[in-house]
């Protein structure tokens, strides 16, 4: 890590990470590289390695913010909330993960890829946002449904999270092969589905 304030270093690997999430909009995974990275960054590309060494670390840390954000809302609703419906907290928790569909994206896409190929201090500062997620969540959950079995929640919750994206957006090639395919399939929402999902295991009618 090169020399300089804690804040600059914060704003380097900021503007690093903003860059990957812009080229994520357009490109895949395995089209973005380090290279297109520095391209759109106020520094040269050999500096992007003074922060991060490969660039599954640079897509964990756009995931690790996106799990900070989402957790820090997930806060804010128990803290400004006494009590809520089933059909209140589906409804939030399903509106908050609609505004995190990058984060839905990367679970679902490139998830595995960005933990294997990142050093163990990247992965445990991942690990710190995740465990955010997890505690936000719970706390929600037992301050609003206390008769809901909260780790029976979280074991369903958070790995039906990895489907989410894949049912809720599909390229056109993607839609013309199921057409072809004669599926009988229709495609929701992010909302329809994590609102669904989060009133059956709330007890509710979905």
């Amino acid at each position: 890590m090169p020399k300089g304030s804690p804040e600059l270093t914060a704003s380097r690997k900021e503007e690093i990470v903003n860059a990957c999430e812009t080229l994520y909009q357009t490109m895949s995974f395995k089209e973005i590289t380090i290279k297109e990275i520095g391209a759109v960054t106020s520094f040269t590309r050999t500096s992007i390695y003074n922060y991060f060494q490969t660039k599954e670390e640079i897509f964990l840390a756009l995931m690790q913010r996106e799990y900070e954000h989402w957790a820090a809302e997930l806060r804010a609703l128990a803290e400004t909330h006494e009590t809520l419906s089933a059909d209140a907290f589906a409804s939030a928790l399903a509106h908050s993960l609609e505004q995190h569909e990058q984060l839905l994206k990367l679970l679902a896409m490139n998830h595995y890829d960005m933990e294997s190929n990142s050093r163990p201090e990247r992965l445990t500062e991942f690990k710190v946002a995740y465990g955010a997620s997890l505690d936000a969540v719970r706390t929600c959950i037992r301050k609003f449904f206390p008769q809901t079995d909260t780790e029976q929640f979280i074991f369903v919750f958070f790995p039906f999270l990895f489907g989410v994206y894949p049912y809720s957006v599909a390229t056109q090639k993607q839609l013309n092969a199921m057409r072809d395919a004669k599926l009988d399939f229709k495609m929701h929402s992010i909302y329809e589905i994590v609102y669904s999902c989060v009133m059956r295991l709330l007890g509710g009618a979905a």
